[in-house]
């Protein structure tokens, strides 16, 4: 009898066991609903398809229809972008410079580059207005104004360099745009690192440009996400990324519209947005030669002592599938 009733109770405990699963089986936790997403709103230099996705509401409108809202914090530093990324008040950096993307990803931040949002040499000049500057040779001894770490200071040392040049030949201030094409006006300094509507600000005013980022520097900027919604939402930073083809999509079939809603948004004329919007390509691939522009723009931070942990350039892109 007592074995006829241990044969039934190891029965009914196998069939439990079978329906339960093992106790000590875990299984690993859903990651939470999406239902807000931070995206920064980076208008300047010339980012015509943010300014569109603005003034269409294109992100709010298709997220929308997924119950998730989507809000815009307007954070222009790069340092300050990847800062809220790696707290975790940010998800994507829409326009997030290439310097600021290497370095925060060598210092730890948790970022993913899964586009190009603008590739713009000509966007980003040394300007000058002795006109007995006429090449970076030029620039020995002489103080130059821009801000530092940035594409723009990149291609001042890449123009120095190509003159057989190091760094330290030119008298280098720390300076924001603006304050750095009133330093070259007021004689201040004798070049400024100058990008965007600032270009035509500082021609108007007489300076004239001295070399851009053509053969230089490609002045990439770059579509960076936070490692942990990829990770976790890959379909949330897909769509985020066709949005944003349906933005550029907008700006190359309605471009009257789209320099419309620029001009408006940057002060700038119409006949302004015209010319300045050639000097970008926003295709988002990410190519080879952007991989060799990033690589580059490594170089240049270790250089400037602005680094000091190498990383491997292809392992902070992600392909989006």
């Amino acid at each position: 009898m007592n074995k006829k009733l241990i044969a039934l109770g190891l029965s009914v405990l196998t069939a439990f066991t079978l329906l339960t699963g093992c106790a000590g089986e875990k299984k690993e936790a859903a990651a939470p609903l999406v239902k807000d997403l931070k995206v920064t709103y980076v208008k300047s230099p010339l980012n015509i398809p943010s300014i569109v996705d603005k003034n269409n509401q294109t992100l709010v409108k298709e997220f929308g229809k997924d119950k998730i809202t989507v809000t815009f914090p307007e954070i222009n530093s790069g340092a300050k972008q990847t800062e809220a990324l790696a707290s975790g008040s940010l998800d994507v950096c829409s326009a997030l410079g290439g310097t600021s993307a290497i370095l925060a990803a060598s210092n730890g931040v948790d970022v993913k580059v899964v586009g190009i949002y603008s590739r713009a040499p000509k966007a980003f000049n040394i300007m000058v207005k002795d006109p007995a500057i006429k090449t970076a040779a030029d620039l020995k001894g002489k103080k130059v104004a821009g801000p530092k770490g940035t594409i723009l200071h990149q291609i001042l040392v890449a123009a120095l360099n190509k003159e057989g040049l190091k760094p330290d030949a030119v008298n280098f201030v720390s300076l924001g745009i603006p304050a750095s094409v009133n330093a070259l006006m007021s004689g201040e300094a004798d070049a400024a690192l100058v990008a965007g509507a600032d270009v035509l600000r500082a021609q108007k005013a007489g300076a004239r440009v001295l070399c851009n980022g053509e053969g230089l520097v490609d002045a990439t900027i770059v579509i960076g996400v936070s490692g942990k919604l990829l990770k976790e939402h890959p379909e949330i930073v897909k769509k985020y990324l066709a949005i944003h083809q349906q933005n550029i999509d907008f700006m190359n079939k309605e471009q009257e519209k789209a320099f419309g809603f620029t001009a408006k948004e940057t002060g700038l004329t119409l006949e302004e947005v015209k010319i300045m919007a050639p000097w970008y390509d926003f295709s988002t691939k990410i190519t080879e030669k952007d991989i060799k522009d990033l690589e580059e723009t490594q170089d240049f931070l270790l250089l400037m002592g602005m680094q000091k942990n190498k990383i491997d350039i292809k392992s902070l892109l992600a392909e989006v599938k």
